[in-house]
């Protein structure tokens, strides 16, 4: 810095500290300067608040919200938008229920119902994309530029303003001791200043045609968005409508347990210590069974006994005739009676029915 830049920098620190300090008043700006000033200070703390919070509405997210701030102004072409860079949460919620519809099923009403919304969170996900490039291309960049070029300009020319005032209040101040004409040409930069100043922030003031174009640049972004999101979830609704109404038409199916397999624990062959087991089919009715079904008999009171009659299935049971009482291998049956020889009467679970009588084995035989 030269000796000339160091004096006046002496100056300023001068008369700022006496201003400060000994309460000396230094030149008023005038109130139209001031009330100038005052628009442009609300307008440039505007401009940089709404920068901000605009991008946090589009990415709450603080790393995407950085990513989106790198993003380059792209041209959108009408049906193709080019990804910011960032996954949506639309999408990532859309890649999951897809996914795991597909693994259900599709032929699911539940997996079919997971693909449907999923690809309709994906296709949410893409228009979110082409809001956050229109925002940033017509909204966000403008404003942007505003806060890197017209309000740097502004706080650039006031802070020079405030230096070259306080230089030549200091010069004036000692008038006498410091040449006129030094005085003066320190008067005229600080009106030079001055003016320069004003003209900045005349001209962000000038731009609210400007700021107002790209706020309704923004607004119809929005609008668009809501309106093609809008479509998507219609799409969607009146799917699932669909699948609710196939779900609720379909018969509901019944629960039928498969046949238990049964394993034969009789004589073998002698081995080491272990033994074979094989599915045991159970038998077939005798010819008696099936050219006499059971009588329909009254079934008699039974007293109670100390130790009931009772019976262990051998073999699962399925009934193929009313009356007939069903039940699965290992299952205990009190037994009610004997109709015939091969035919027995006995309660199963609060049922009672017949059975026949191979298909068991007696524990505690009826009393006779």
């Amino acid at each position: 810095m030269s000796v000339a830049g160091l004096k006046k920098q002496f100056f300023k620190a001068s008369q700022m500290m006496s201003e400060k300090v000994g309460g000396a008043e230094g030149t008023k700006l005038d109130e139209d300067f001031k009330e100038l000033e005052r628009k442009a200070d609300v307008t440039s703390k505007a401009v940089v608040d709404v920068l901000g919070k605009t991008s946090e509405y589009l990415q709450p997210n603080p790393a995407s919200r950085a990513k989106l701030s790198m993003l380059n102004t792209v041209s959108k072409i009408r049906g193709q938008v080019n990804s910011p860079g960032y996954p949506q949460p639309e999408g990532l919620l859309g890649e999951s229920m897809t996914k795991y519809g597909r693994d259900i099923g599709e032929d699911n009403s539940f997996g079919g119902a997971l693909v449907d919304v999923g690809e309709a969170m994906k296709r949410l996900a893409e228009v979110k994309d082409s809001l956050d490039i229109d925002v940033k291309q017509n909204f966000i960049d403008p404003l942007q530029a505003i806060a890197e070029k017209d309000i740097k300009d502004i706080q650039h020319h006031l802070k020079k303003l405030e230096g070259r005032r306080l230089d030549y209040d200091y010069k004036k101040k000692r008038q006498g001791k410091i040449p006129d004409e030094e005085i003066r040409q320190s008067l005229e930069k600080f009106h030079e200043s001055k003016e320069m100043a004003e003209s900045s922030m005349h001209n962000l003031l000038e731009t609210d045609v400007e700021q107002v174009s790209q706020l309704s640049a923004f607004v119809e972004s929005l609008l668009q968005y809501h309106r093609q999101a809008t479509e998507i979830l219609e799409e969607v609704t009146e799917r699932l409508k669909e699948r609710v109404n196939e779900a609720e038409s379909r018969p509901k199916r019944e629960f039928k347990p498969k046949p238990r397999q049964s394993f034969d624990y009789g004589d073998q062959e002698p081995s080491n210590g272990g033994y074979s087991a094989g599915p045991v089919s159970p038998p077939a009715y005798s010819a008696a069974q099936a050219q006499y079904p059971p009588p329909p008999v009254k079934r008699p009171s039974v007293k109670s006994k100390p130790r009931e009659p009772t019976c262990k299935a051998l073999y699962d049971f399925v009934p193929e005739n009313d009356g007939e009482l069903g039940f699965y291998e290992g299952e205990i049956i009190t037994l009610v009676r004997q109709i015939d020889e091969n035919w027995f009467e006995g309660k199963l679970r609060g049922q009672t029915g017949y059975f026949p009588n191979n298909y068991v084995e007696v524990i505690v035989p009826l009393s006779h």
